[in-house]
């Protein structure tokens, strides 16, 4: 029986996740689809799910009885009605990031799933599916002892004078906020940020690069440099230092070549690129368990820490060099 999905937001990620569904993963169908622009909606239809329903309302589409679970992919101001309605109606959500644009919203998605008494919620942080991050975290699991540092970059080619400093943390480091936490299985516990000496290409809204100090309640510490107007390409880099040994990321797969007397391998310069594979495997992983009712992945819970720990960090951008301490309640024993 094929788990029927509906859609709430059909611009790029929206369309390419119905595309993704429909077309290269197995065992569900995109059969609704709403969005705030009726226009992005007819051609996400058209190109992707025919014979879909295009509902004008998005709390009709979670309402409907023909509708197993939901794709939450609207603009990020709108994440916590439409998955608080989703778990009110008691379907199965994948939320992409974030799962709401404020720590207070995070906790009220958590409380009502716990509410509900059972997992709904998987928010899309796809790094925790790359297959590079799954090896790096086998080798730190089970080869290199226990961790003491981790250095980290996240680094794009350049961004539009849309966005702005705060953005390098809730839109930027947030993918390491989560992924890291996973990898070292580990909270954090405070976040100082530094600033180096501005880039030429950063424009004048824009404070970059910038480095994020992370400590965590093991002891780790971890630096991240996040640098948005690199140039030379889209580059993800990890090191974890462990007691016994080194683990690195490893690099993406690329053709090395040896013309005109250089040695040489790509370097990627989209982010939808690099982590291709990850979407296909954070939906598969969501359609087996939503068909059961559920949910598996990363957790509202883990929704609402990396909110948290976002706003710390934005705090530490505010007061540079000092360090903001980052307080977290009990989880609840669901998220155990």
């Amino acid at each position: 029986m094929s788990l029927n999905i509906g859609v709430i937001g059909t611009g790029a990620i929206g369309q390419d996740h119905t595309r993704r569904i429909n077309q290269v993963l197995a065992g569900a169908r995109v059969v609704a689809v709403n969005d705030v622009n009726r226009a992005n909606a007819e051609k996400c239809v058209a190109d992707y799910a025919p014979g879909a329903t295009i509902f004008d309302d998005p709390n009709a589409l979670i309402a409907d009885a023909g509708i197993d679970a939901v794709l939450v992919c609207s603009w990020g101001q709108t994440h916590e009605e439409y998955v608080l309605a989703t778990i009110a109606a008691g379907k199965p959500c994948f939320c992409e990031k974030p799962l709401a644009t404020t720590a207070e919203g995070a906790r009220r998605i958590v409380d009502a799933e716990v509410a509900a008494g059972k997992r709904l919620v998987q928010v899309g942080f796809m790094r925790r599916y790359d297959p590079g991050y799954r090896a790096l975290k086998r080798a730190v699991d089970s080869q290199t002892g226990a961790p003491l540092m981790v250095h980290a970059a996240h680094r794009n080619p350049r961004v539009g004078n849309a966005y702005v400093t705060p953005m390098a943390i809730h839109d930027t480091l947030i993918h390491e906020i989560d992924v890291l936490r996973w990898l070292l299985d580990d909270d954090y516990v405070s976040a100082q940020v530094l600033f180096p000496r501005k880039s030429p290409h950063a424009h004048e809204a824009l404070r970059d690069p910038q480095v994020v100090i992370l400590q965590t309640a093991k002891g780790v510490v971890i630096d991240v440099e996040i640098f948005v107007n690199s140039r030379y390409g889209y580059d993800i880099q990890c090191e974890v230092v462990g007691e016994e040994g080194i683990a690195r990321l490893p690099e993406p797969m690329g053709i090395q070549t040896r013309l005109n007397a250089t040695l040489g391998q790509p370097i990627l310069m989209d982010w939808k690129d690099r982590f291709i594979d990850s979407y296909d495997y954070e939906l598969t992983d969501f359609i087996r368990a939503a068909s059961a009712g559920t949910a598996a992945g990363p957790t509202a819970w883990d929704g609402y820490v990396a909110a948290v720990t976002s706003d710390a960090c934005v705090a530490a951008q505010e007061a540079e060099g000092t360090t903001i301490a980052i307080d977290l309640p009990a989880r609840p024993a669901m998220y155990g």
